[in-house]
C-alpha cells in the first residue's frame, strides 16, 4: 500500500485546491476525525463546501486549524440526506448565510422549505444532470438513496467528488464521463465499498479504469480493503484520503 506522508499532494488539477475537512480516516493528527465526510474546494473566485460531515462544531474547528475561512463560503453542495453528510449544515449556514446551496430532492420537503429561507439561494436537483456554475455540474440524483455527485470540468480532465456513491461508484464515474465526454482526472470521496470482497473490488478497479478514471482518492466509507487494493491497482496514481488531506 502506498502511503502519502505529506498531507498535500499533486493530482494534475492545477487551478483548484481540494481540502478534506471532515473524515473518519485521519491524515493530520491536529484535526479531529469523526464518521462522515466534507471537502472544501477552492477555485478562482469561488469557494465550495461539499457536504458537512456529522458534526458542525468539529467541521468548523477543523477548517479553522487548516486556515480555511468558513465565513467565505460561496456554495454548499449536499450529496445526500444521510446524517453523516448533513450534520453540520446549521453551523455552516450560521457562519455563511449568504451562500448558495445545491441540494438533492431526496432531502425532506419540509427541510428544503426551511433551508430556502435560510440561504441566499437554494437549487434543488432532481434525477437529471445539471450545470450549477462555471465549470460545475451535478450528476443529478442517482439510486434509491437519492445522491448526487459534484463534477468539476478542468483543463486536465474531470474532477468528480462523491459523498458515499450509494448508487455504485462505477455508475457515478460512467455518468460523469457521459455528461461531458471527458476522462476523469481525479475521483475522490466515499465509495461505499466496505462490504465488498476481493473479487468484486478487482472488478470495480478495472471498471473505473475503463471509465477513464486516472487518479483515485477513496476515503470515508470506502473500506480498508478497497483502499489497499486500489492503492496496489492504481500505484502512483492513488492518493490516500483522510481529514487534513490537501490536493492541488
Amino acid at each position: 500500500m502506498r502511503v502519502l506522508n505529506d498531507p498535500s499532494t499533486s493530482a494534475d488539477i492545477n487551478g483548484i485546491g481540494l481540502n478534506i475537512v471532515f473524515d473518519n480516516y485521519p491524515c493530520n493528527p491536529n484535526l479531529q476525525s469523526l464518521w462522515g465526510f466534507a471537502c472544501l474546494i477552492e477555485m478562482a473566485g469561488q469557494t465550495i463546501l461539499f457536504d458537512t460531515g456529522s458534526n458542525g462544531r468539529v467541521l468548523v474547528q477543523n477548517m479553522k486549524k487548516m486556515g480555511l475561512d468558513s465565513a467565505s463560503l460561496d456554495m454548499l453542495f449536499v450529496s445526500h440526506p444521510h446524517w453523516d453528510h448533513i450534520g453540520g449544515i446549521d453551523s455552516v449556514i450560521e457562519l455563511a448565510p449568504h451562500l448558495e446551496m445545491v441540494a438533492p430532492d431526496s432531502l425532506s420537503k419540509f427541510y428544503l422549505q426551511d433551508l430556502r429561507g435560510a440561504v441566499r439561494k437554494l437549487s434543488v436537483i432532481d434525477g437529471k444532470p445539471a450545470k450549477i456554475g462555471e465549470n460545475l455540474y451535478s450528476t443529478g440524483v442517482m439510486g434509491e438513496v437519492g445522491e448526487q455527485a459534484l463534477v468539476i470540468d478542468m483543463a486536465t480532465g474531470l474532477v468528480v467528488i462523491t459523498g458515499c456513491a450509494h448508487a455504485g461508484i462505477e455508475k457515478v464515474a460512467a455518468r460523469a464521463r457521459e455528461m461531458l465526454g471527458r476522462d476523469i482526472s481525479l475521483l475522490m470521496g466515499g465509495f461505499h465499498l466496505s462490504h465488498h470482497d476481493h473479487a468484486a473490488l478487482e472488478e470495480i478497479a478495472d471498471s473505473l479504469k475503463s471509465h477513464g478514471v486516472r487518479r483515485l482518492c477513496p476515503t470515508h466509507c470506502s473500506g480498508d480493503l478497497a483502499r489497499r487494493m486500489f492503492a496496489a491497482s492504481f500505484g502512483a496514481f492513488y492518493l490516500d484520503g483522510g481529514v487534513g488531506r490537501k490536493v492541488s
